[in-house]
């Protein structure tokens, strides 16, 4: 392979001229034969026993050609790009075919997109606030709170009638124009008074009834229900209430946290309550700051950013949600079906979050060629295992599966934040009460440190995939070398 030029079409849009000489064309010929030469009928042969140059004879001496060049292409277009020292973002290369021979070999072009240059107004000296950080009783106490709901155990109550909030135990039969439906019986069905399960007005006419009162319920199911035959329609509940029952919080006390941590007393379980959430707070703080400081970069990147970086990260977060809803059992098709969606829709409202993924790993990655930082072995290893506990494998296969070149990069990205952050003027912002954070919007997901998951050990993963990642060429598919240049519930 030669590659004979190297042309600028546009911005970050490049032409490769790319020869390959007749030696190694026939070589590839040769082998196209071996490969797919028994599946040919000559007459006069048994199928697949023709000679190399019979079967020429017969159908052409341009019978292999498309087959040998699909078996040189992948290998001699990433020649000719590691040749040219160009960065290609996207594997959708246009061909084009200029000549064809056994004698002369194979003159084509690709056209591709390339990485932008780009350049930063200013990523050191920038100036943020850090959120200060603690951990008031109140919070505490409100986790222990939650714990107590969901260890609660129900209790049968007799001495009383039903009230919201109460779990009441009934059979029920419903009926429309004095016909009973499909979906609307029940028995021994446990229905929480007050929750909104069921048809509107259902659950306040249980309220008030004892324990064995049989009685009628009578609603009117709504006009958009989901079964036509019962939308609009008044109904008439057969109700029996069989039993009565109340959640029982346990008491927060040294049992308690015996019961739901591995503390002896309830001193030591808030103690260590405390502790973690100061270390949530502080996470989200130091990603908040780091969010701000990279968003000033952002917004002082100058390039044209070629469209296909944004489309190639909408792609891969369709792959990443539609691998989160595999892990639940739901396809993507069902989803888009089911939420009455399309794929372009999907894409547009992701589109916001893909520029700026987009725009974040182009910022960091350009601060680590102008600050030349160097990942070192240390924080690659412990890459390395953070992955492998991720998708729960060994080391050595996540090894095998992710190129040591993408985790370089990425470790190298994580050092440019933290270049950026030793560099910047940081203040500390006063403390925000509950009250203050419950209002504010939700902080921005970092997304600058996506990862890279060119390769996947076990399964497709859902991390963020590096934007980084060069990927091999594909065939040319569209052009063939060989042708011219040219119920109750709601």
């Amino acid at each position: 392979m030669s590659l004979k030029e190297t042309k600028k079409l546009e911005t970050n849009r490049y032409q490769l001229e790319i020869l390959i000489d007749g030696e190694r064309f026939r070589e590839a010929i040769t082998q196209a034969y071996r490969k797919n030469g028994k599946k040919i009928n000559v007459p006069g042969f048994r199928k697949g026993k023709a000679p190399l140059h019979i079967i020429e004879t017969y159908y052409g001496s341009e019978v292999f050609f498309e087959d040998a060049l699909n078996l040189l292409y992948n290998d001699v277009v990433e020649e000719a790009i590691t040749e040219s020292g160009l960065k290609v973002i996207d594997d959708k290369m246009d061909f084009d075919l200029v000549s064809i021979s056994k004698e002369d070999g194979v003159d084509f072009k690709v056209s591709l997109t390339t990485y932008p240059e780009i350049t930063l107004k200013k990523y050191k000296g920038l100036k943020a606030e850090k959120q200060a950080v603690k951990v008031e009783a109140s919070e505490i106490n409100a986790e222990l709170k939650s714990l107590a709901e969901r260890n609660a155990r129900m209790i049968s109550v007799e001495d009383r009638a039903a009230k919201k909030g109460d779990t009441a135990v009934i059979d029920f039969e419903g009926f429309v124009d004095g016909k009973a439906f499909e979906g609307g019986k029940a028995e021994g069905h446990s229905l929480e008074l007050g929750s909104g399960h069921f048809i509107p007005g259902f659950e306040d006419q249980i309220v008030g009834h004892n324990i064995g009162d049989e009685f009628d319920v009578n609603v009117t199911f709504p006009k958009d229900y989901g079964a036509e035959d019962l939308a609009g329609k008044p109904a008439v509940f057969k109700v029996k209430l069989h039993e009565i029952k109340v959640r029982e919080l346990p008491e927060i006390d040294d049992e308690f946290a015996k019961d739901v941590s591995e503390f002896d007393t309830l001193k030591d379980f808030k103690a260590d309550l405390k502790k973690k959430a100061l270390e949530r707070k502080q996470k989200a703080a130091d990603e908040a700051l780091e969010n701000d400081l990279v968003n000033q970069i952002v917004e002082g990147i100058e390039g044209e950013i070629p469209e296909a970086m944004f489309e190639k990260r909408l792609n891969q977060s369709v792959e990443e949600f539609a691998y989160r809803l595999q892990s639940q059992g739901m396809d993507f098709d069902t989803y888009l079906k089911y939420t009455g969606g399309s794929l372009d829709d999907f894409k547009k409202n992701f589109r916001p979050q893909a520029e700026m993924q987009v725009k974040y790993r182009l910022a960091l990655e350009k601060i680590v060629e102008l600050e030349d930082i160097k990942p070192d072995e240390e924080a690659i290893e412990a890459e390395y295992k953070k992955l492998a506990e991720g998708y729960g494998v060994d080391v050595d296969k996540v090894k095998a599966a992710i190129p040591l070149a993408e985790i370089e990069k990425d470790v190298a990205v994580g050092k440019a934040i933290d270049f950026v952050k030793a560099n910047a003027t940081v203040t500390e912002a006063k403390e925000k009460s509950p009250e203050e954070t419950s209002s504010d919007k939700p902080a921005a997901k970092k997304t600058a440190t996506a990862k890279s998951t060119s390769a996947k050990p076990a399964a497709k993963t859902a991390a963020a995939k590096s934007t980084a990642a060069k990927p091999a060429a594909k065939k040319p598919a569209a052009k063939k070398p060989a042708a011219k240049k040219d119920s109750a519930d709601k």
